[in-house]
């Protein structure tokens, strides 16, 4: 993949949820392109195994065992990238949790729909708070929150959906409120991407490829992608947006021309 080396030289990015997957990629990108990065994660020893593999290619990257589910910790992590980088310029909002649905919408327990929305929304809520002071004072802030297509549309997974729905929302307002004080808000929802989730699904990811106009799943560099421009300067004059990533599932009713020959149409 070919990067814009030097696209993020002296820019400290603090990046939740970023051991492995969408995340890892992320970090990966960020800091080839010439960032300082801060791989946060609930599991510490895994975001250790990330930094430590991009300081092995000359990278510059620390590690920090984040829970964004608690204010303190999210604190801690933010300090920790301001004081070791010298600022704090982006922060990637990817931390988040997804609890399987029940077979009844009524059997689904308060403690899943809690866990989701506080993880996945309350989390980017509570680092976003942390962050924008640091933000502010870069002079080129920029949030980049990771949704979701389940944001926008039906793919299941009620507490995560609403979750990401609320990110969307939360994106928009922020960027009203930050816009002033120089802070870019966006926000990039994927579609089915591969990841240690489909480990071990192989046949349920191939039937979901087909459904995909550009039949093929995301991979978590093709967020990656999407995340470091809308936190560039080249997506100076963008906030307030959600950019879909989803390989057209969300624009073409797959599972329509499927069941009804293309020929036959809409009478």
């Amino acid at each position: 993949m070919t990067t814009d080396t030097g696209r993020f030289d002296g820019y400290g990015v603090l990046i939740t949820g970023a051991a492995r997957g969408i995340g890892a990629a992320t970090a990966r990108r960020f800091a080839e392109e010439g960032a300082a990065v801060l791989v946060a994660d609930l599991d510490g020893a895994e975001a250790e195994r990330t930094a430590s593999a991009l300081r092995e290619r000359g990278l510059t990257a620390e590690a920090s065992e984040c829970d964004v589910a608690d204010r303190a910790s999210v604190e801690a992590a933010v300090a920790r990238c301001a004081d070791a980088f010298g600022s704090l310029d982006v922060l990637v909002n990817n931390a988040a949790h997804c609890s399987p649905d029940t077979p009844g919408f009524e059997e689904q327990p308060d403690e899943q729909w809690a866990a989701d929305l506080d993880i996945t929304l309350t989390g980017a809520y509570r680092c976003c708070r942390a962050a924008l002071p640091h933000l502010a004072a870069s002079g080129h802030g920029a949030i980049v929150n990771i949704g979701s297509v389940n944001g926008l549309q039906d793919f299941g997974n009620h507490a995560y959906s609403a979750a990401k729905a609320g990110l969307i929302s939360l994106t928009r307002t922020l960027a009203g409120h930050a816009g002033p004080r120089g802070v870019r808000v966006n926000l990039v929802a994927p579609g089915t991407v591969r990841t240690r989730a489909w480990e071990g699904r192989e046949a349920d990811l191939e039937a979901v490829r087909r459904l995909y106009p550009l039949r093929r799943v995301g991979e978590p560099e093709d967020v990656a992608a999407a995340v470091t421009f809308l936190a560039s300067r080249d997506a100076s004059w963008i906030t307030g947006a959600t950019l879909v990533v989803d390989g057209g599932i969300t624009a073409v009713n797959s599972g329509f021309h499927q069941a009804m020959p293309r020929a036959e149409g809409v009478r």
